[in-house]
């Protein structure tokens, strides 16, 4: 039964030949990596809002959201794009293209290796193309577990790559955002690619192509300086986190308290900065409708 899992199981075991007295001054040895319960790794995941605990395969069914609460989980970059485009349609560009270290700077290469190893990654993003609802499009999503989802030289790259592909192509752009800001490690190499994505994006415009920013959880720092805000539709997931310099520095700096939901999807809605929060579950069919009325030629023509 499920509910025999969360119960803890206490084991006793005796060695033979020895005394009570024996065994009572033995020292204990407990496994350093033990578990605090025995629930099996990835059977149960619990909401970081309400506290529920949910069946990952229940978790799916409600794409990653919380039946109880509504709090969307993370989703990796992979998961994001399964669970937007239609099936087995995603070719992916530029896979091989990854991060260099190139200010030399302490422990980088080996922290790009973890990521890549935690994450299955190359680079925190994964840019390529397929349908959505038929339409074609140039897709792009960042990765927050990569490295907290910060932009290097590789990823600005790949998502330029993207850009430029659609603007070839004439295909509606998408890019999905997480991301904690520029990647320290790279220096000014980090911080010019929000001019390149940004330079990109005009080029895009120019030809008249579609550009829809969907922020997710987080989305800060020099991509929400960027190319985050510069969609000519931009959704947001509800809840996310959405904005520059985090919210200690901006009290600290003008000496007044901000209101409890600043920089959330709700409060940049409310305040002009994005055009519709969406849930998740209702995200694809919102896409799918931006992608035919831009099809079919403005709203007039939508039905």
């Amino acid at each position: 039964m499920l509910k025999d899992l969360f119960h803890k199981k206490r084991q006793y075991a005796t060695i033979a030949g020895q005394t009570a007295e024996e065994r009572m001054a033995a020292p204990v040895k407990v496994p350093a990596a033990a578990p605090k319960d025995n629930i099996p790794q990835g059977l149960v995941n619990k909401c970081q809002s309400c506290g529920a605990l949910l069946i990952s395969k229940e978790l799916q069914k409600h794409v990653y959201t919380c039946p109880q609460c509504g709090h969307h989980f993370p989703v990796d970059a992979r998961t994001r794009i399964d669970i937007t485009l239609d099936s087995d349609s995603f070719f992916e560009y530029d896979a091989g293209l990854t991060s260099v270290d190139p200010l030399s700077f302490p422990g980088y290469p080996e922290k790009l290796r973890k990521a890549q190893e935690q994450t299955g990654l190359l680079e925190g993003a994964v840019t390529g193309e397929g349908t959505l609802d038929g339409h074609p499009v140039v897709i792009g999503v960042m990765d927050s577990r990569f490295i907290m989802g910060s932009m290097g030289s590789a990823m600005g790259e790949k998502l330029t790559r993207a850009m430029e592909r659609a603007a070839q192509k004439r295909y509606p752009l998408l890019l999905f955002t997480a991301s904690g800001g520029a990647r320290m490690q790279e220096g000014i190499l980090s911080l010019m690619q929000m001019a390149k994505t940004s330079a990109a994006l005009q080029r895009l415009d120019e030809k008249g192509v579609l550009f829809v920013s969907v922020i997710t959880h987080p989305t800060t720092g020099g991509v929400s300086a960027s190319f985050a805000s510069l969609g000519d539709i931009i959704l947001a997931e509800p809840g996310a986190l959405f904005g520059f310099a985090g919210r200690r520095v901006i009290e600290q700096t003008i000496r007044q308290k901000l209101p409890d939901d600043f920089q959330t999807a709700e409060f940049n809605l409310k305040h002009g900065m994005v055009d519709r929060v969406v849930d998740r579950k209702q995200m694809r069919e919102t896409l799918a409708a931006i992608l035919r009325i831009h099809a079919v030629g403005g709203w007039a023509h939508a039905e």
